[in-house]
Order: C-alpha cells, then sequence, then structure tokens
C-alpha cells in the first residue's frame, strides 16, 4: 500500500504540467527573471547609445567633410592671393618702367618748351613773322640761293615736327599713365576682395572646428555610457549564467533523485535555439575563435561556428563548434524545405567558411564580421552570391 501510494505521489508530481518546481528552483528562477529584465532594460538603453553615437558619427563625418572642401578654398584662395601680388609687383615694376619713360618723354617735352619759347621769342622781336623773303633775297649767288632756300623749308618743316612729336608725347603720357593706373587699382581690388573671402573662410573654418571639438566630446561621452552600459550587462550576464547554473543543478539533482528527466519538446528546443542570440543583437563583436569559454559569453565575443555551438547549448543540444564538423551534423535537407533551426551554410574564405541559423522567411541570425551577432537577410547581395545550398537539420520533429 505504501509503494502504491508513493507511485501515485509521482505521478501527480509528474502530472502538473510535465515538470514540478521546488521553492528553490522558483526563487531561482525568479531571480534570473529579474537579472534578464534588467539586462533587457541595459540592452534597450544600449542600442539607444549606439543610435545616437552613429548619429554623432554621421555628423561628424559631414561635418569633416565640409571642414575639407573649407581648407580647399582657403588654400585656393591663398593661391589666387599670391598671384594677384605677384600681378601687382609685375605692374608696379610696369609703372616704375613707364615712369622712366614718362621722364624721358617729359625731357624731350621740356626741351622742345625751350626751343618753341626761343622761337616764339624770335616772332614777338620779329613782329610775330618770319620774314624768310629776306632770307632768300639776301642771297649772295645762286647757289647761296639754293642753300638758303633749302635751309627756309628744312626750318619750316623742322616746326611743325617738332609741334606735332610735342603733341603725340602728351597724349602718350597721359594714355600710359592712365592705363597703369587703372590695372593697379584693379588688382588692388581683387586683392582686397580676396582677403576679405579669406577672413570670411577662416572664420567659418574656426566655427566648424569647434562643433567638430563638441561632436567628439559627445562621442566620447556617448561611448563612454555605452562602455558603461556593456560592462554592468556583462556582470549580469556572468550572473545570469551562474544562476542558470545553479538552477540547473537543482533540477538535475532533483531529477536524479527522482530517476527521470525533464522533456523538452522539439518544438520548444527550436524556440530556445533561435531566440538565443537575441540579446546579443548590437551588443556583440565576431572574434575568431570565440564563444568557447565563459567570458568571451559573458562580453558577446563569437565567431560563427561558436554562436551556433553556443545557441544549441542553451536547448541542452551539443554540437560541435567548427564549420566542418556542423557541416556534416543532422540531416542535409533542400532550401526549399528549409525551416526555423536549421544550420545554412555560405562559401567565404573558404567552401562552408560561414554558418548561420535560419530563421525562416529568408533570414538568418548568426555572429557576422562586420556585426557580430545580427539578423541578416539571405535574398541580399552578399549572403545570395555566397550561399552554396547547404542546409543541416539538427532538431527532427
Amino acid at each position: 500500500m505504501k509503494k502504491k501510494l508513493t507511485a501515485l505521489s509521482m505521478t501527480i508530481i509528474l502530472g502538473i504540467e510535465g515538470v514540478f518546481t521546488f521553492p528553490a528552483v522558483k526563487a531561482e528562477a525568479t531571480s534570473i527573471k529579474s537579472v534578464q529584465e534588467q539586462r533587457l532594460g541595459i540592452q534597450t538603453d544600449i542600442s539607444k547609445a549606439n543610435q545616437e553615437i552613429s548619429e554623432v558619427q554621421d555628423e561628424l563625418a559631414k561635418l569633416t567633410e565640409q571642414i575639407n572642401r573649407v581648407e580647399q578654398a582657403i588654400h585656393d584662395n591663398n593661391n589666387m592671393i599670391v598671384q594677384t601680388e605677384e600681378k601687382v609687383k609685375a605692374s608696379q615694376a610696369e609703372v616704375a618702367g613707364l615712369q622712366q619713360e614718362v621722364n624721358k618723354i617729359q625731357d624731350r617735352i621740356d626741351k622742345r618748351n625751350e626751343i618753341l619759347k626761343k622761337r616764339a621769342l624770335s616772332l614777338q622781336e620779329s613782329g610775330g613773322k618770319v620774314n624768310y623773303i629776306d632770307v632768300l633775297l639776301g642771297a649772295s649767288s645762286f647757289s647761296d640761293f639754293v642753300d638758303r632756300f633749302g635751309a627756309v623749308v628744312t626750318m619750316v618743316e623742322a616746326d611743325q615736327d617738332l609741334v606735332k612729336q610735342h603733341q603725340e608725347d602728351q597724349r602718350a603720357v597721359v594714355k600710359k599713365q592712365t592705363a597703369v593706373e587703372k590695372k593697379l587699382d584693379n588688382l588692388k581690388d581683387m586683392k582686397t576682395e580676396l582677403e576679405g573671402m579669406q577672413a570670411q573662410i577662416l572664420e567659418q573654418k574656426e566655427q566648424n572646428d569647434a562643433l567638430k571639438e563638441e561632436l567628439k566630446l559627445k562621442e566620447q561621452a556617448k561611448l563612454a555610457d555605452m562602455a558603461e552600459l556593456q560592462e554592468k550587462d556583462s556582470t549580469l550576464a556572468i550572473k545570469e549564467v551562474e544562476l542558470n547554473t545553479a538552477a540547473q543543478t537543482s533540477v538535475d539533482t532533483y531529477t536524479a533523485d527522482l530517476n527521470v528527466s525533464i522533456p523538452t519538446t522539439a518544438n520548444e528546443a527550436i524556440n530556445i535555439v533561435i531566440h538565443a542570440g537575441e540579446r546579443y543583437i548590437g551588443n556583440s563583436v565576431y572574434v575568431f575563435g570565440g564563444g568557447r569559454n565563459a567570458y568571451d559569453v559573458a562580453h558577446g565575443r563569437f565567431d560563427c561556428s561558436g554562436f551556433v555551438a553556443w545557441a544549441f547549448a542553451q536547448a541542452g543540444i551539443n554540437v560541435g563548434a567548427h564549420t566542418d564538423i556542423l557541416k556534416n551534423t543532422g540531416t542535409r535537407v533542400p532550401m526549399s524545405e528549409a525551416r526555423p533551426g536549421d544550420l545554412v551554410f555560405f562559401d567565404t574564405y573558404k567552401i562552408d567558411g560561414h554558418v548561420g541559423i535560419y530563421l525562416g522567411g529568408g533570414k538568418f541570425i548568426g555572429s557576422q564580421s562586420s556585426t557580430g551577432i545580427a539578423i541578416a537577410d539571405m535574398t541580399s547581395r552578399y549572403y545570395a552570391e555566397h550561399f552554396n545550398g547547404r542546409v543541416m537539420r539538427i532538431i527532427n520533429n
């Protein structure tokens, strides 16, 4: 009778939802839930911090481009100023040369003025006329007459040429001086304008540099906040692992005493596997050989096969932590029959060099070299080109 009551009690214990939870395990489960809730809040903060850091970095990238454009403008403007200064110097040298010419012309004009003054004085003394007939009639011979006649013609022509040259020189001086002064004024105006532009650009550069420094400080503050959050999350992750281990030990000890095992359905196992890595999304890093010890797991350090092995271990399923082992583990199925929990393989640095856990709908989760643990789209260009068709089923219904 006592044996029958014991058997009946065992049936009742196992019949309540398939698992009997004694107080110690229940208390630990509550504690684990509390830790998980804390981690969920921290991971939300980490995700937000990541977004803010990304926004700051985008602003920094755009600002850096603008600063580069400003610096190029400063460089180009400096070149223009130097070229303008060279032109001013050349024009000043030209002015100096022209001034020498002007001085020579002026000297000629002064000498002509003296000649013209003497001629005018002669005309005044002779009553305003030069009696060239008297000169000719005073010839002593025909030969003398011819000589005197030629001299008179030469004098008349010389007077006319003198006046003409005098007028041309005066016009030349005015024209050259006007042209040079205009050229110098234009160059000086250009230099003044360029210097003004330079001052504005330098002011803009100072403003950009100040904003860049402000954004860098903001980025550093955000990175520090995120590092602190990640440290808290890592501490909680270690605590969660310890609590899980303690809870599992308690359950294992209890069930060992009863000589029974707690059943887990295939669907439950698949659900654990495909959701195990979600807490690491945005909070992990790809490390070759990672995910094979408590430190790596606590700090979100995984490679692709290490992550797969860890995820299956969360459901109590042991698989190899290497793609060469995983590609031959389980049953191969065609992609058209792939379902959540299956492994999908990609040819990257070698055949079957990358592996992930299929989620359905063309998506898989894995530790990617560029993102750490993340959900990826198999239809995207990169993964569509590298998927080799290998699908392995570890958990069968």
